[in-house]
């Protein structure tokens, strides 16, 4: 325990600069600790949720990471307009397997290909219904939990991920 008297230095307690991405990797968390959170955060952006066979990611994303996010969301938008392409937009959906002990939010995601299979639903089922067939990763801080595993086991096919400097497409 600290304390702190008059004749003490002070106390100096250092934020994380503004434009920092917040997150902490925890292992060793049941599957079934992972669903209560996702439940007890389901109606907040407060935070996003990745999890893969027990080590669980959780991120508070900052001004800088959504700025980002956004810019590619929207230059896939226009892209698929100019194609005259259909797209969904299903921005940060949660999606997960309890078979494969998988699951994320990822920054956004697009269902290209498969628009006409998932149009309408209120609920995506990754056990039967596709994974999405874009998402976007913006990783700009580190340690941040590996998610290609787990987009891998999940299907996605394609993966843009910017880190800071460099957007890099990934098919898997």
């Amino acid at each position: 325990m600290q304390t702190h008297t008059e004749t003490d230095q002070p106390l100096v307690h250092h934020a994380p600069p503004p434009e920092a991405v917040q997150r902490v990797i925890l292992h060793g968390v049941s599957w079934e600790t992972y669903e209560r959170l996702l439940a007890d955060f389901q109606d907040s952006h407060a935070a996003h949720f990745a999890y893969d066979q027990g080590a669980l990611e959780i991120m508070v994303l900052s001004l800088k990471h959504e700025t980002f996010n956004r810019t590619l969301a929207t230059l896939v938008e226009i892209v698929a307009e100019e194609m005259q392409g259909d797209v969904i937009n299903a921005g940060s959906t949660t999606f997960r397997r309890a078979d494969l002990s998988k699951g994320f939010e990822p920054d956004t995601c697009f269902y290209i290909q498969n628009v006409e299979r998932v149009r309408g639903k209120d609920e995506i089922d990754l056990t039967v219904d596709p994974p999405p067939d874009l998402v976007i990763e913006i990783d700009i801080t580190s340690p941040s939990l590996n998610k290609f595993p787990i987009f891998a086991a999940m299907g996605i096919p394609e993966v843009w991920r910017y880190d800071g400097k460099t957007v890099t497409i990934f098919t898997l």
